[in-house]
């Protein structure tokens, strides 16, 4: 079976991208084996401390290099995605050797699809740039455009925390999850 590794945008435990990753890997439960990537305890990326590899940046680049392919799920910050997100791809994309700029990196074109639950916008603005950020040629993500699934989140999820679904987001979801099943075979 096929892993896919999800990385969730939001750290925190009750997040709505971290609900959403939850259903989805229900929909994809016994069609693809899920894990998730902790990186909480990343540091921020300081070419200081780059080399040796702090051995948690070695333990993320191993589970993105043995995933089949990458779902991020991902809340919108300020129009764009969240920093720690961002450090995190700042890390996969610097050399895994020192002063080895030439040899692939442990992200080059590992499969990607997007997915994110949030305000008005439905993580539009967020999942345009983290595709923009992923496809640049030295990171050379092979990111899944379409579908997509943006969620806009209601009234009772910023109140009550409680994400609720419609019929046409969890048919959304359904499409997304068959079309990334394919688009990594």
């Amino acid at each position: 079976m096929k892993k896919i590794l999800f990385i969730i945008g939001s750290l925190r435990n009750e997040s709505f991208n971290r609900k959403l990753a939850n259903r989805v890997e229900q929909l994809i439960s016994g069609r693809a084996v899920v894990e998730y990537l902790d990186y909480s305890e990343l540091p921020m990326m300081n070419q200081d401390i780059e080399f040796p590899v702090p051995e948690v940046v070695a333990e993320i680049r191993r589970k993105i290099a043995e995933a089949d392919g990458l779902w991020i799920f991902s809340p919108e910050y300020n129009s764009g995605y969240p920093g720690h997100l961002k450090n995190l791809i700042d890390w996969l994309s610097r050399p895994i050797a020192a002063d080895d700029h030439t040899s692939p990196l442990a992200i080059n074109k590992k499969k990607v699809a997007l997915s994110g639950a949030g305000g008005g916008m439905a993580t539009a603005n967020c999942r345009a740039r983290l595709t923009e950020l992923l496809t640049l040629p030295f990171i050379n993500a092979d990111v899944m455009r379409e579908p997509q699934t943006g969620i806009v989140l209601g009234v009772e999820a910023w109140t009550h925390g409680n994400m609720i679904l419609a019929q046409e987001q969890e048919e959304a979801l359904a499409q997304q999850v068959d079309a990334f099943l394919n688009y990594i075979g």
